[in-house]
């Protein structure tokens, strides 16, 4: 099982996005903290983001909560402080269970929670200047490095809605 475990996000948009990441790649999500917003139904339609209505976000008063609760999970943390590049890793073992946590968009994860896990933190590489990238890219490129790695498990590698031959019956 892979696990994106979002701490005190901040905007509804990326949290949007990542749900429909995670429903798109058979992920799991669990929110620890608060967000600055409401989870509820009235909440998601309102901001457009009606298609997440029914997926299941674990939610979890705290980190210590969090992380006791998955402590035989290998677990990785997200942060431009790191010095190990996500690619570095190892997440190919298809009956492990992995967890990826990412930080508030303001703030990132806790200083104390990175210290530490430190081993267990992964940077995604950037440009010298740019201060950091989206919330939710940064949960889709780490999170598509580790399914690359098991290999796309249960997830369709061809065209099945429209039909494998779409473009070529033009």
């Amino acid at each position: 099982m892979i696990k994106i475990a979002l701490f005190e996000p901040e905007k509804p948009a990326n949290t949007g996005n990542i749900i429909r990441l995670c429903m798109a790649l058979n992920c799991h999500l669990a929110i620890i903290g608060e967000p600055s917003f409401s989870l509820t139904e009235k909440a998601f339609r309102r901001a457009s983001l009606d298609y997440i209505i029914g997926f299941d976000i674990e939610r979890y008063k705290d980190i210590d909560i969090f992380l006791e609760k998955h402590k035989n999970f290998e677990g990785y943390f997200s942060t431009r402080y790191s010095k190990n590049i996500y690619t570095e890793n190892d997440y190919s073992d298809t009956k492990k269970d992995y967890f990826f946590m990412f930080g508030k968009e303001s703030s990132g994860i806790p200083k104390e929670v990175l210290k530490k896990y430190y081993e267990k933190t992964i940077r995604i590489p950037m440009a010298i200047n740019a201060r950091s990238l989206n919330l939710a890219d940064s949960v889709a490129i780490v999170i598509s490095e580790c399914l690359r790695q098991q290999n796309f498990p249960d997830l369709s590698t061809r065209e099945t809605i429209k039909g494998q031959d779409f473009l070529s019956n033009y």
